[in-house]
């Protein structure tokens, strides 16, 4: 098994706090001793606490490394791909505040650098990247569309979801109205 990078560890124990105690209430010192690292590592990595609110890709991207290998390898690839959408949307929802994940949101639309959440090199998008493919291959998923749309559409999709949910303020379970939505949204490309 390999070791958690330090910066992990701060992301990992960041997010944590954030759900215990609310961004506001969580300060520098405790994302530091929880996480088991230094002051210097964490400046090392990040200027300010507000930094973090653009890691959540990285929580995201870890459990989506756990979600694929608890998935059943012998599942329909389309199935697949509804699975991740609401195993992720519903940890989203119970492990991450709506208004952090809100504040990221909004600070992505406006961003002048990088947009984490649309950087195709995230385990995310060669997660449902893989999926794509392998469902072409067996046959589970339309062919005649390139994968790559597939996966920009499927992502598309799950952003509005989130931001429907956010907009929202939370007043619906996003995993269930995932689980109810997201086999519509898709149909398109399911191969019956």
């Amino acid at each position: 098994m390999e070791k958690r990078s330090v910066k992990s560890k701060i992301v990992s124990a960041a997010w944590q706090l954030f759900h215990e105690k609310g961004y506001n209430g969580t300060t520098v010192d405790e994302i530091i001793e929880l996480s088991g690292t230094s002051k210097g590592s964490f400046y090392y990595y990040f200027n300010t606490k507000d930094e973090l609110l653009n890691t959540l890709s990285m929580i995201l991207d870890d459990y989506y490394e756990e979600l694929e290998q608890r998935m059943d390898p012998q599942m329909n690839s389309f199935s697949k791909l509804l699975y991740l959408n609401y195993k992720a949307h519903s940890m989203m929802e119970e492990k991450i505040s709506i208004d952090l994940v809100s504040s990221l949101y909004s600070t992505q639309l406006v961003a002048q650098g990088n947009r984490h959440l649309l950087d195709q090199n995230r385990k995310y998008y060669k997660l449902i990247m893989k999926t794509v493919e392998e469902g072409q291959k067996k046959g589970h998923i339309r062919s005649d569309v390139p994968a790559t749309e597939i996966t920009k559409y499927y992502s598309m999709c799950e952003r509005a979801l989130v931001s429907d949910w956010c907009l929202n303020e939370g007043e619906y379970s996003l995993g269930e109205k995932s689980k109810e939505y997201m086999p519509i949204m898709m149909e398109h490309f399911k191969v019956e």
